[in-house]
């Protein structure tokens, strides 16, 4: 499988060839790549980096390089061990650190693993900073410490709890509304940190939680990208213990999905509407997500007066809109909430700790809360890349032929009709081309998915 490298960071699948996949050598390049760009922007003697890893096979292996090499360039260490994606970006600004690195492939299967790259606010690099550290890496751009003058290395455990109590200090999370409610709630972790992370929450939160894989022992029991048809477990014990829902994240819990008490999805779509409808509800302001993201955070945004605007796919495109757009609140439709009282990354602990507030403020079920939200249909498909398909040429081709639509060409294509929208792009993460549609029935939405998808593999012939 090719390595995949990109201005976030690092991603490939473990073993193989040098270049070619994720191994040893590859790994402590782009470590030392980081660290150099890192110690250039810090221009100061101690740099400090927080590494955290999810609880995939390979993780301690890759953590372990990824420490050691920074310890060797002379920077410091505060290994936080099994953590979470948000956890990380927490704990930079926390620990007034210069950056750090989360060792994930987020949804990914086990087999791939990949270094996240923050900078000192905890925040996913820029495209400018990212592109630096390529430039480090493709050049062999390193100067190692001399033997006085290695890094330190040192461990903190307390990291997830440090995270907790942020998530309960935030002012519209309504722990004595939670606690009343009594909810009992079903968790699938995948095997990963998450099984540590959110039970912890819920705990807090008085919240009965019935766990399902969440052992942080990196087996994931089903493909550990949060969609319906992985689901289906939780789906059937959410029912059979009468849950009042189900809670699903990834293995670096930065994306949440929730099953309703009659095992129905939720839909990872609409977890940022409802955490939006209510933060909008208390608090005035506009939202962001990515061009592949439902309208129904558009309506929602607008129902209570303010603004919606999306960006390009990626999370540091989604802060950056946010920033700039004054959002309160934003993220990706995969699941992915982004509220900025709390900190600019997609978190699954702040997005269980809203939706808790909202359910338990509302005094509603999950379901009739889904229901009473625009109804829109998504179909999410993809088709894989050979090193000799042009895909830019393709997508380009698609535009033209669409011109007397409403198109968008920021982040491949995005063709808007007048019920229903397709958005066609490249993976930043896997060698594919993801084809989202959306529409006002599920069998609409998949007609217009397989329609782009027989046109995509017929300019490709």
């Amino acid at each position: 499988m090719p390595l995949i490298k990109s201005i976030s960071g690092i991603r490939g699948t473990i073993g193989g060839n040098v270049n070619d996949n994720l191994t040893p050598i590859d790994t402590v390049k782009f470590a030392a790549a980081y660290g150099m760009w890192l110690k250039n922007q810090a221009k100061k003697e101690d740099v400090t980096v927080i590494v955290g890893r999810d609880a995939r096979i390979s993780g301690k292996m890759v953590s372990s390089l990824v420490c050691n090499t920074l310890v060797g360039l002379g920077i410091n260490i505060i290994d936080i061990g099994l953590s979470t994606t948000p956890t990380v970006e927490i704990a930079v600004p926390l620990d007034n650190a210069d950056g750090g690195i989360i060792i994930t492939a987020s949804h990914n299967p086990k087999q791939w693993n990949a270094l996240k790259l923050l900078n000192g606010k905890g925040e996913f690099l820029s495209a400018k900073d990212g592109e630096e550290v390529l430039n480090i890496a493709e050049n062999d751009l390193y100067e190692f410490a001399q033997v006085d003058n290695l890094g330190i290395y040192k461990r903190k455990k307390d990291y997830i709890e440090k995270h907790i109590e942020e998530v309960l200090k935030l002012e519209l999370v309504n722990v004595e509304a939670v606690k009343k409610a009594k909810f009992k709630v079903v968790v699938d972790a995948v095997n990963s940190t998450g099984g540590i992370a959110i039970p912890a929450l819920l705990k807090e939160l008085g919240v009965i939680c019935v766990e399902l894989y969440c052992e942080p022992n990196g087996e994931f029991p089903h493909n550990p990208e949060p969609l319906k048809e992985h689901l289906t477990d939780i789906s059937e014990l959410v029912v059979e213990e009468k849950a009042d829902f189900g809670i699903v994240v990834d293995p670096d819990v930065d994306r949440l999905a929730l099953v309703c008490e009659d095992g129905s999805m939720f839909g990872e779509e609409y977890t940022l509407v409802a955490c939006a409808d209510y933060v909008l509800g208390k608090t005035n302001g506009n939202t962001v997500s990515n061009l592949s993201s439902s309208r129904a955070l558009r309506d929602i945004t607008q129902k209570h007066g303010g603004e919606y605007q999306a960006s390009a796919v990626g999370e540091v495109n989604v802060v950056e809109l946010m920033k700039k757009s004054n959002a309160v609140i934003g993220g990706e439709g995969n699941g992915g909430i982004i509220y900025s009282a709390s900190h600019y990354g997609r978190d699954s602990l702040v997005g269980v700790a809203l939706f808790l507030s909202h359910l338990a403020n509302l005094k509603m079920s999950c379901k009739q809360l889904r229901d009473s939200y625009p109804n829109y249909f998504m179909s999410k498909n993809k088709i894989e890349l050979t090193p000799q398909i042009n895909v830019d040429a393709i997508l380009d081709t698609i535009a033209i032929n669409y011109k007397n639509e409403d198109v968008i060409t920021i982040d491949g294509v995005k063709i808007n009709f007048d019920t229903e929208w397709v958005h066609l792009r490249k993976s930043n993460t896997e060698p594919i081309i993801r084809i989202y549609t959306e529409s006002t029935s599920q069998i609409n939405a998949d007609n217009l998915a397989n329609r782009f998808k027989a046109e995509l593999i017929n300019l490709t012939k």
